[in-house]
């Protein structure tokens, strides 16, 4: 739950910058929120949920 967490404060702060920036459109947010929201409805969401975590385990067990 915290790396979800993590991953979609981190995703936000993205698009915020992006945004405000001029390289990402509002209407492309939008096209990328849903399909999230999508993808998060099919049989592939435990798929990319398992994915994240294992990244996230790999990332989290490095050293400097």
């Amino acid at each position: 739950m915290a790396v979800s967490v993590s991953v979609v404060l981190l995703l936000l702060v993205l698009a915020v910058i992006f945004l405000r920036t001029g390289g990402l459109k509002l209407s492309h947010a939008i096209v990328c929120a849903l399909l999230g929201f999508f993808l998060a409805g099919t049989s592939m969401a435990p798929t990319i949920q398992d994915g994240l975590n294992a990244t996230a385990g790999v990332v989290g067990s490095l050293k400097p």
